[in-house]
C-alpha cells in the first residue's frame, strides 16, 4: 500500500494516470512521454502544488517486472504518486484507501495487459486511451486508441475506427533521441546485454562473460561494453558470477576485479581472470553510447525491440540448457520449464515450435514475420557465439545490410508528441 509521494491536495481538478509494467515499457514508453506532459500541462508538484494536473504511474503485475520499478519511476520526480504492482487489486477495489481521486482524468496504458487499463478506467469513471503496438485487445472499452501503424487500425473493426489514430512507433523516437554528444572512442564496439531479471542475469552474466573472454582473443582490438540496466546494478553482475549462483561455476569466465573510473578511464571497467576488460555503462537509458555499436550480443526480451529501433546488428541468444531456472523466465520458456516431464526437452520443443509456426523471439524478426537478426536456440556454448560475432563484426557490408534492414522495419517518429496531443484533446473535452 506504499506510495512514493509529493504533495497531493484535494484541490487536484483532473489526474492523468499512466499504466505500464516492466524496465523496458518504463524507461522508453513511460519516461519521454511523462517528461512531455510535465513539460507541457501545468503539472503539480512539490515546487507548484497548486497546479490543476497531477500525475501518476500505476504499476501493474507483470511476469517481465523486476520489482524496483518503483524506485526507478520515484527518481525521476515526475509522478504525484507511484502505486506498486503488488497494490493494484487493492487500489482497484479501493481507490479511495490510496489516494484522493477527483470526478476527471484520463487512464494511459503505457505497457502491461491492455484489461488493466481499461479495467481501471471503469473503476475510476475517466477516460481511457491505449498505446496499441501490435493490436487493441479491448477496442470497444477504448475512448481512444494511438496505434503504432496503419495495420493496428486495419485490424479493428470499421465501426470503431474512427476511434483510432496511428502516431508511429514511440521505439522510434529512440533512435532520434540517441544523441552523439558523448561519442565512443573509435574502433570496434561490441554490447553484451545478459538481461535484467534475476533469472536471466543467473544464466546470462557467466555466459556472456567466457563470450567476452573468448571474442577478446578471436578479435584483440574489439572493444566490450555493458549497459547496466536501471531495474539492476554492478554489485549483482558481480553476484551472479560468485560461486553463490551455481551455474556460474560450469563456465570458465570469473570477475578479477571492478576497475574505478577516472580521468583517463570514462566508465568503471569489468577486468576478468584472463584480462578482458569490459566498460559498465551505468547511465541510463544508454541509447547514445549503444547506437554507436557495430554489433549487440542480448538475451530476449524487449531490449531487442530497443536496439532494432536504434538499428544495431544483434545476435539474440537463448541457451536452453539451463532447465532449473527457466521455469522463472517469461513467455514460451516460463510455461515449457513449469512442466518436469517436459524440461528435459525444453530446447528441442521451443526449435519445433519455431520451426512449424515460423516463430521468432527477437522483436525484428517477429515484426517482419521473418529471420532477418540471428537467433541462436538450443544448447549454445561462449564459443559459438564468440565465433558469430568475430564473423558478423569483420563482415562491415553485411552489417551495414543488416542495419538497413533493421531500419526499414522502424516506424515513423514523432510518436511522443502525438499521443502527448492526442492526450490533450481528450483532456480538453472532459
Amino acid at each position: 500500500m506504499n506510495f512514493s509521494q509529493f504533495s497531493e491536495t484535494k484541490e487536484t481538478e483532473l489526474v492523468i494516470v499512466i499504466v505500464s509494467n516492466g524496465p523496458g515499457e518504463l524507461n522508453t514508453w513511460v519516461k519521454p512521454i511523462a517528461e512531455k506532459l510535465k513539460n507541457s500541462l501545468p503539472i503539480k508538484t512539490s515546487y507548484d502544488p497548486s497546479a490543476p494536473i497531477s500525475l501518476r504511474l500505476v504499476l501493474v503485475p507483470c511476469p517481465n517486472a523486476t520489482g524496483n520499478e518503483e524506485k526507478v519511476a520515484a527518481k525521476w520526480k515526475i509522478f504525484g504518486s507511484i502505486s506498486k504492482a503488488k497494490d493494484f487489486w487493492r487500489l482497484l477495489f479501493n481507490p479511495k484507501k490510496f489516494n484522493y481521486w477527483p470526478s476527471k482524468g484520463v487512464v494511459i496504458f503505457l505497457g502491461g495487459d491492455q484489461f488493466w487499463s481499461v479495467l481501471l478506467a471503469r473503476r475510476l469513471n475517466y477516460k481511457n486511451i491505449t498505446y496499441a503496438e501490435w493490436v487493441a485487445r479491448w477496442p470497444f472499452w477504448n475512448d481512444r486508441i494511438a496505434a503504432m501503424s496503419e495495420q493496428v487500425k486495419e485490424l479493428l473493426p470499421k465501426k470503431l475506427q474512427k476511434r483510432c489514430v496511428v502516431v508511429g512507433d514511440l521505439m522510434a523516437d529512440i533512435q532520434k533521441n540517441a544523441e552523439r554528444e558523448n561519442p565512443l572512442p573509435k574502433g570496434k564496439w561490441i554490447a553484451l546485454l545478459p538481461g535484467s531479471k534475476k533469472a536471466k542475469l543467473s544464466v546470462g552474466v557467466p555466459f556472456f562473460l567466457e563470450v567476452a573472454d573468448h571474442i577478446q582473443k578471436m578479435i584483440p582490438d574489439a572493444n566490450l561494453l555493458i549497459p547496466i540496466a536501471p531495474t539492476t546494478s554492478i554489485e549483482e553482475i558481480q553476484y551472479f558470477n560468485s560461486p553463490s549462483n551455481k551455474i556460474s561455476q560450469q563456465y570458465s569466465s570469473n570477475i578479477k576485479e571492478i576497475e574505478e573510473a577516472n580521468d583517463e578511464i570514462l566508465w568503471k571497467k569489468i577486468i576478468t581472470i584472463k584480462n578482458t576488460q569490459i566498460h559498465l555503462i551505468e547511465e541510463n537509458p544508454a541509447y547514445k553510447f549503444l547506437s554507436q555499436c557495430d554489433l549487440a550480443i542480448t538475451t530476449v526480451g524487449a531490449n531487442t525491440s530497443e536496439l532494432g529501433s536504434l538499428c544495431i546488428p544483434m545476435i539474440v541468444v537463448l541457451p536452453t540448457q539451463h532447465l532449473n531456472v527457466m521455469e522463472a523466465w517469461d513467455g514460451l520458456i516460463g510455461i515449457f520449464g513449469r512442466f518436469p516431464l517436459i524440461k528435459s526437452c525444453i530446447g528441442w520443443l521451443i526449435n519445433y515450435w519455431r520451426l512449424r509456426g515460423h516463430k521468432y523471439v527477437a522483436w525484428p524478426n517477429i515484426k517482419a514475420n521473418r529471420m532477418i537478426v540471428p537467433e541462436r536456440v538450443g544448447i549454445i556454448s561462449p564459443i559459438e557465439i564468440a565465433k558469430e560475432a568475430n564473423y558478423w563484426i569483420n563482415s562491415k557490408e553485411r552489417l551495414k545490410d543488416l542495419k538497413e534492414e533493421l531500419k526499414l522495419l522502424r516506424g515513423k517518429s514523432g510518436a511522443i508528441q502525438s499521443i502527448v496531443a492526442e492526450i490533450k484533446l481528450i483532456i480538453s473535452k472532459l
